[in-house]
């Protein structure tokens, strides 16, 4: 999919400005990580929200700024070498929203830490930082999956995200659905979804590596054939 992210592709020259989004995106993964990390863990209780406010919302700032500019270069990088990059740079358009919409959730997970009395306890409260741990692993490896263009690692991301979506759903179907009284349980619920929703984010960058333009975004089980070989990374 991404031949011309981690080479030349076939007829083409290279250019300094593929590797300069590259780098750019995958600084917004690192970021958008970073934000997640620390508004989770100022909702569970172990950081003062006042304390990274400041910096949350600077980060934020720098992701939107490097979506925007990542657009910018896409449409210059399509003008000047032309109809055979187009496939590619729909697929970075798209993964760089979800880049971007990381950021806004992990300001909606700390804005829920403003807001709620007091942290999760008992039972939640493990489960969510284990959740939390592993959501930012999974963050960490799209990065890895995106840079390295491992079609294998992203069918495994894909699974083990859809994992962690089906855990969240079956925790506010506990806590919303089946009338969990447990105090705090809007709360919790709310952060579960928030969870959720940034590992779609990962997951659907994680589909740019196996899926076809139309694909991506869905989880459709990739054609064996495609998953032959790291020559198969031509763009569909």
């Amino acid at each position: 999919m991404f031949e011309w992210f981690t080479g030349t592709p076939r007829g083409a020259r290279s250019t300094t400005g593929l590797e300069k989004m590259r780098a750019e995106f995958g600084q917004m993964l690192d970021a958008g990580r970073h934000i997640f990390n620390a508004a989770a863990n100022a909702f569970l209780g172990g950081t003062d929200p006042e304390v990274i406010r400041q910096d949350l919302f600077d980060t934020d700032k720098r992701i939107n700024n490097s979506e925007q500019q990542i657009r910018r270069e896409i449409v210059v990088h399509a003008s000047v070498h032309g109809t055979h990059v187009f496939p590619a740079c729909l697929v970075l358009m798209s993964v760089v929203k979800d880049a971007e919409r990381v950021g806004d959730y992990a300001k909606n997970i700390f804005d829920l830490a403003a807001l709620t009395p007091a942290p999760p306890t008992g039972e939640y409260k493990d489960d969510m930082i284990r959740l939390k741990d592993k959501i930012s692993e999974l963050m960490a490896d799209c990065r890895e999956v995106f840079d390295t263009q491992d079609k294998q690692a992203a069918v495994t991301l894909i699974e083990e995200s859809q994992k962690v979506e089906d855990h969240c759903d079956a925790q506010v179907a506990k806590l919303i659905l089946a009338g969990d009284k447990t105090e705090g349980a809007v709360s919790f619920a709310l952060a579960y979804r928030y969870f959720k929703r940034i590992t779609s984010h990962a997951l659907n960058v994680a589909t740019s590596v196996v899926q076809s333009v139309d694909k991506i975004d869905f989880t459709v089980k990739p054609n064996p054939a495609e998953m032959s070989g790291s020559s198969g990374r031509s763009v569909n």
